[in-house]
């Protein structure tokens, strides 16, 4: 009897793909299967694998195939770049005895195997200043009940999946915010979304700057038309505030050009300047504080230094792209990289 079904949605068989299924398959159970989602199959082939051609589609639809192709109970979606611990199915089987977990979702680990600006990528999730949700990223805290997860790492009931409809096409990245929103407000008010530390995958991160401000920044454009979609989950101050920084910033650079300067009263210069001075004070601290946070899970001088760097670029292109979603996106498109 098949319980578990492995979901991988995929533009290409690829490099990762490769890694992946060898990694999954090194767990010692015959009850899961692996389905692999790519724009056209290959001759490849694996133990316990299908390869099922889903045409030129982004990853939400692609998923959403697993309703009629997954012979097992429960889903787990995973990224193609992403491989699981050898005893994820031995934790969710815990997990799910629970009947009203609908969904369990765990941290998605950079592997020591990863690069150095990989790690610094990854490192860049571990402080409070870059989100809050470390446990996304390591280990950390204990069971708890969430609200939305992300996919790289979710496993979902297929009754559950089922009846919400499994994910919305329209919607990547972003679409597991908009299908955890279903499962709590659909379904059963009593469903619950269990974030468990014990549910780990490794997942790659972006290899170098450039990609890693492209993926922070199509975060904050889903983010920010989310905001005003779906605010019960999205709608939160916190996704404001690069948005708030990136507006602060931009001002701090263009307040005082000489324009400017010729019409204001040396008094009221003086004054807000001291007040854009303080608020860089405040952010310096604060990036202070988030390399002591990230130090304390990486225990490296110079990934915790790189990151800081990371950090205040991608505050800066996070926030002009929430502003871009918020204000002016009137609808978003899936897409795979």
């Amino acid at each position: 009897m098949m319980k578990y079904s492995f979901i991988i949605p995929v533009k290409t068989i690829n490099a990762y793909i490769r890694e992946s299924v060898p990694k999954i398959l090194e767990i010692k159970r015959d009850d899961f299967e692996i389905l692999i989602y790519p724009d056209e199959a290959t001759a490849e082939t694996w133990l316990k694998t299908r390869q099922i051609a889903s045409g030129h589609c982004g990853p939400a639809e692609k998923r959403k195939l697993a309703l009629k192709d997954a012979a097992g109970d429960f889903l787990i979606f995973i990224d193609d770049d992403a491989y699981p611990e050898k005893n994820i199915l031995e934790v969710l089987d815990n997990d799910f005895e629970n009947e009203f977990i609908a969904a369990v979702g765990g941290p998605a680990a950079t592997p020591q195997s990863d690069s150095f600006l990989q790690k610094v990528s990854g490192a860049f999730f571990l402080s409070s200043l870059s989100g809050g949700f470390p446990e996304r990223y390591i280990p950390i805290g204990k069971k708890r009940f969430v609200k939305d997860w992300p996919s790289v790492n979710l496993t979902v009931r297929k009754s559950i999946f089922g009846k919400v409809g499994g994910f919305d096409s329209h919607y990547w990245p972003g679409e597991d915010t908009k299908f955890c929103l279903d499962v709590i407000e659909k379904i059963n008010k009593n469903n619950k979304i269990l974030y468990d530390p014990g549910v780990i995958v490794w997942h790659h991160r972006r290899e170098g700057l450039i990609k890693h401000l492209k993926q922070a920044g199509s975060y904050g454009l889903h983010r920010g038309f989310f905001a005003k979609k779906y605010p019960k989950t999205s709608m939160k101050i916190k996704y404001f505030i690069p948005s708030a920084f990136f507006i602060f910033a931009l001002l701090s650079f263009v307040l005082f050009v000489p324009f400017v300067l010729s019409v204001l009263s040396v008094q009221f210069v003086q004054f807000v300047l001291r007040l854009f001075l303080l608020g860089w004070l405040i952010y310096l601290l604060a990036l202070i504080k988030a390399f002591f946070e990230i130090y304390r899970h990486e225990k490296s001088f110079s990934i915790s230094l790189y990151a800081i760097l990371y950090t205040f670029l991608t505050h800066l292109f996070y926030g002009a792209r929430f502003i871009q979603g918020f204000i002016f996106t009137r609808n978003l498109k899936s897409r795979l990289r």
